[in-house]
């Protein structure tokens, strides 16, 4: 069978030559995944139509050259390099095993491209390693999906006005921490805190300025608490902090110290300053309540 070649070009791996073949050619040409071989030195030894669309590069440029060589530059999602012993073909070289993963590779225009990788070693007629094959798709959608995915579980724990977790994540924190507490006895108090008299702001200057008045609380709350610590609006103008691992002690310290700090608060509206007090409780975790009992002690 003869016909017309496009794209790709022939390479020296012993065992798959392309040129043996225009039909090997074409079968791989006709793929919309990007395919590629690589000798035991890691050199570019065939590319595929579909690579050139995927990467940006023709075959021109890379055959003959290294896959490290700043073509493909395998990148993770924080974007560090994986040229070296995390690349999939290294690892598939050094195990003698397919290796498949998700990462990114860098195409000629500079953007990072998500890609789903497999990668199989070559062998010759004796079983020695003589290089590999990779082949590679376009991981986009599937990324895309999982972004989509992740933002809505993120909207449905996040409060919108405030940006703070909401009572469903707030219940599902103390229901964690709770077990690591009867499992490994991880000590945390909560802090429950009211906006006092939070009608008569909304009154006074208007729903809008009782937003902002929220999100000042929310902010002192979360700023003067550790990373490791939560703060979540647990509805209307209550909000609710879980602080790890303290005595009852400091517990109530970082309770009056809260309480502070939102006293010391405060904007200026047309009308002149716009401040509030809150009224705070707190509370040590104890080992087989629920978290009802504990909120309601706290």
């Amino acid at each position: 069978m003869e016909s017309s070649q496009t794209g790709g070009a022939a390479g020296g791996v012993p065992g798959f030559n392309p040129d043996d073949s225009c039909l090997y050619r074409q079968i791989v040409d006709a793929l919309d995944e990007g395919v590629y071989l690589v000798d035991s030195e890691r050199r570019i030894t065939y590319w595929n139509t579909g690579a050139e669309k995927l990467t940006g590069f023709t075959s021109d440029e890379v055959l003959g050259r290294a896959c490290c060589d700043g073509i493909l530059q395998h990148v993770t999602e924080s974007d560090d390099s994986m040229c070296g012993g995390a690349c999939p073909i290294s690892k598939a070289l050094l195990s003698g095993e397919v290796c498949s993963s998700e990462v990114y590779l860098r195409h000629k225009a500079g953007h990072r491209l998500p890609v789903r990788v497999r990668v199989s070693p070559l062998r010759d007629e004796s079983g020695g390693l003589i290089g590999a094959v990779e082949s590679f798709s376009d991981n986009r959608p599937t990324v895309a999906v999982r972004a989509q995915l992740a933002e809505l579980r993120r909207q449905a724990m996040l409060d919108p006005l405030t940006g703070l977790g909401n009572r469903r994540f707030a219940e599902q924190e103390l229901t964690h921490r709770l077990d690591e507490l009867s499992r490994y006895g991880w000590n945390f108090g909560v802090i429950f805190v009211d906006v006092d008299r939070f009608k008569s702001v909304n009154d006074r200057w208007g729903h809008e300025v009782g937003d902002e008045v929220l999100k000042m609380v929310a902010r002192d709350l979360q700023v003067d608490l550790r990373e490791t610590d939560r703060v979540c609006r647990w509805g209307g103008e209550e909000f609710l902090a879980m602080v790890l691992n303290v005595d009852e002690h400091r517990l109530l310290y970082i309770a009056n110290k809260l309480r502070y700090l939102v006293e010391q608060s405060g904007f200026e509206r047309a009308g002149g300053p716009v401040r509030v007090t809150v009224s705070v409780g707190a509370t040590m975790a104890v080992p087989g309540e629920s978290r009802e009992q504990l909120v309601a002690r706290a």
